[in-house]
């Protein structure tokens, strides 16, 4: 049973030049490969004990400062006493790993023999005009209102279960946090409740397979996400990595932690005091890595108004934004996003 997808066999043309360097790795130089890729410095992301919130006003405040600190120096920062149960999380990570342990041809065919919703499946990159737009990766991208989507039975009726219980703990920390940045812009706002719901946030859930050329091919490319906030739960294999100073760090997995990224849409609806940041997913020579993201979204007719004067990006719906990143990406391969939106 064949549970990766055909990379190359759907990318030929663009693994043709690199064939022949993959199937030239072996044991001897396994180890050189690998050292070439941890060249790139491991750090340890800002870490926030969401605790303090409850401990009175000076610790409160003390901690939605760090929040909003992370938020503007880093763009990423972690949090540990997140209000989302270990059990929860390792319950999530099993199904999950159930989910994509099934066969390529089960998985491509989710509506049929997984009972996702059609389109719920993604893998590689279809817009890809050359190897390093790859991502060696697959995923299943759901909209939280259709997490009980699945069957009634069997191995789909636990993971609904679960993904339901995920989405709706996940979804109150993402809404807690945005409130916590939005009142330490000085805004009291409601503007996320109000915008935001089950029907608009999505969950994904990621799987990077071992890959044999990780030189030279990405499981996600560098990007910038284009949502308010992005939630992820990862496992202890490693490979995020960030832009810090410009110079790429990779992230060191903790295990008690989640990772919490600002998106586009908080950058510029902050002015900017607030960044997205571009990431990546570096590929694994030996192992797979899973990991699960919840993203924090507006419907799509929602209006994008940066909160201080003089603005730096003019008003946009997310929607208009969301087509344009498409178009971009269509187009050149890659997106552009928020600079294509100043005034």
């Amino acid at each position: 049973m064949d549970l990766d997808p055909p990379f190359y066999k759907a990318y030929k043309t663009l693994f043709d030049k690199t064939v022949d360097k993959a199937n030239n790795i072996n044991n001897n130089n396994k180890e050189e490969v690998l050292q070439q890729l941890v060249m790139v410095e491991e750090c340890e992301l800002p870490l926030i004990n969401l605790g303090r919130l409850e401990l009175g006003e000076k610790e409160r405040e003390e901690c939605m400062t760090e929040i909003a600190r992370a938020s503007q120096e880093w763009g990423f920062f972690q949090v540990v006493n997140h209000g989302i149960s270990g059990e929860l999380l390792q319950k999530m990570k099993n199904e999950q790993e159930m989910v994509f342990k099934q066969s390529f041809d089960k998985k491509r065919q989710e509506d049929k023999c997984l009972n996702f919703l059609s389109g719920t499946y993604r893998w590689g990159t279809p817009s890809a005009t050359c190897l390093r737009q790859l991502a060696w990766s697959e995923a299943f991208h759901i909209p939280l209102n259709d997490t009980s989507a699945t069957s009634a039975s069997g191995l789909n009726y636990t993971l609904s279960s679960t993904m339901e219980q995920f989405a709706t703990t996940i979804s109150s920390l993402a809404l807690k946090l945005a409130e916590i940045l939005a009142e330490k812009l000085g805004h009291k706002s409601t503007f996320f409740q109000e915008n935001c719901f089950p029907s608009t946030c999505y969950l994904r859930m990621n799987r990077y397979p071992p890959c044999p050329i990780p030189s030279e091919v990405f499981g996600l490319m560098p990007h910038t996400d284009s949502d308010f906030l992005t939630i992820l739960h990862q496992d202890q294999v490693g490979g995020l990595q960030l832009i810090k100073d410009d110079e790429w760090i990779a992230v060191k997995p903790n295990p008690e932690a989640l990772v919490i990224n600002v998106g586009d849409l908080f950058q510029a609806w902050s002015n900017n005091v607030y960044k997205s940041v571009q990431h990546r997913v570096v590929t694994n020579l030996q192992v797979e890595r899973f990991s699960t993201a919840y993203f924090l979204c507006p419907s799509y007719d929602t209006v994008i108004q940066s909160c201080r004067e003089p603005s730096v990006y003019r008003k946009f719906s997310f929607g208009e934004y969301r087509r344009q990143v498409q178009e971009d990406v269509q187009k050149l391969g890659s997106k552009i996003g928020l600079p294509r939106f100043v005034v």
